[in-house]
């Protein structure tokens, strides 16, 4: 591969697409962008060259026409169709069947179409940038990096539901996890800044931002994590509720719900944004709760106790710590939910440092324990990052 060579990573989504163009060689971010709203009258392009920002406004786009822009665009800038060496896709879901990211070919397309009934509504998506990209890039090389492939390692223990055991075997009904790609990443970090192998590094990793998930990573390998057979279980978030008394369906109908009304509200109505009546954004709900909101106050709580319960879950599976990791939009970010999570860990032997919490430089790895404390840092993570190393590495075989 010259170091002249292109990686494009795509992240597709049902009304949005992500991109991010780096070169084979540094794994330096040459450009990166977003589409959203596509299909609707405010479909919009956001594309980021040699640090300027481009926009492109134009109603009823849909994903080919905003894949066409951002080709185009990008062949100009960099020469991308003489100099593309590889594309790599995030694919939310693998069920059992990719324990790793893989080479796309037909085979590997039927399998990812198999599991759309794990991801509805994300691996049509995920399939159709797929597809498109298949279609601008005839016999280019394409990766899959599954959401889902990190977390294959756990043990059945970990995973099997308390349900009939015939569903897991007729239809796949056990717990499978997700943001793999950034608790993997996470934990490569975490192994490099601590100096250890990989497959010795023994962590537990938050990954918190509209999506949440906590996983324990033994020896390089994740062994549980709070995500199950979809995003929805687990950790409260920025509007999915996280974990229900699965009773709530039969008292709710009862109350007139339709089964397509309470998944709605599961997914997108609750969370952060259902106990605050205000926002599923926790920068807004961290100033609202500095002027009293006790909602937003109330919100806040009840997401970093739900946190820390799930952090002490995950000690069981480890065999001793290395470190808590918080990553993501809000484990990076929010130094109050650090700072409240940690204070319920008290008696686990975890302490913040006020200060260097507080303090933390945004984007930099850094350690925000005290000196009695378990090791705690801060990780920046980067899936797209992530998905192009899988990228490079495959293509090279």
């Amino acid at each position: 591969m010259s170091q002249s060579a292109l990686l494009l990573v795509i992240n597709c989504g049902s009304s949005s697409l992500k991109f991010a163009l780096y070169d084979a060689h540094s794994f330096s971010v040459l450009s990166e962008g977003l589409a959203e709203a596509l299909g609707s009258a405010d479909s919009r392009i956001k594309l980021i060259l040699n640090d300027t920002t481009h926009r492109h406004q134009q109603a009823d786009l849909d994903h080919k026409a905003a894949l066409t822009h951002i080709i185009e665009t990008l062949d100009k800038q960099w020469a991308l169709t003489q100099r593309l060496a590889g594309i790599g896709h995030r694919v939310v879901h693998g069920g059992e069947t990719f324990k790793a990211s893989t080479r796309i070919d037909q085979a590997v397309l039927t399998q990812i179409e198999a599991c759309i009934p794990l991801a509805p509504l994300h691996n049509p998506a995920n399939l159709m940038g797929i597809n498109l990209l298949r279609e601008f890039f005839p016999g280019q090389a394409q990766i899959a990096v599954f959401d889902t492939a990190f977390h294959q390692t756990m043990p059945d223990y970990a995973y099997i539901y308390g349900l009939p055991y015939a569903l897991y075997r007729e239809f796949g009904v056990r717990r499978y996890g997700f943001h793999g790609t950034s608790h993997r990443y996470v934990a490569g970090e975490a192994a490099r800044l601590f100096k250890r192998p990989f497959n010795s590094v023994n962590l537990i990793c938050a990954h918190l931002g509209n999506g949440a998930s906590v996983c324990a990573v033994r020896n390089g390998q994740s062994v549980d994590t709070s995500m199950g057979m979809t995003p929805l279980e687990g950790l409260v978030m920025g509007t999915r509720s996280g974990d229900i008394d699965p009773g709530l369906f039969d008292f709710l109908i009862a109350k007139q719900y339709s089964p397509d009304a309470i998944s709605t509200m599961l997914n997108k109505q609750s969370g952060l944004l259902g106990i605050s009546e205000r926002s599923n954004d926790m920068r807004q709900l961290v100033d609202a709760a500095k002027t009293g909101e006790t909602q937003a106050m109330l919100a806040i709580e009840v997401f970093c106790f739900r946190l820390a319960k799930y952090i002490g879950a995950m000690m069981v599976s480890l065999p001793s710590l290395d470190a808590l990791v918080f990553t993501g939009g809000i484990g990076e970010n929010a130094a109050l939910v650090r700072e409240k999570t940690l204070g319920h860990l008290a008696l686990l032997g975890f302490s913040c440092d006020h200060g260097a919490n507080h303090n933390a430089t945004r984007g930099v790895a850094s350690a925000i324990h005290a000196a009695d404390s378990h090791p705690v840092w801060i990780i920046p993570t980067d899936e797209e990052r992530m998905i192009a190393i899988d990228t490079a590495a495959l293509i090279a075989e």
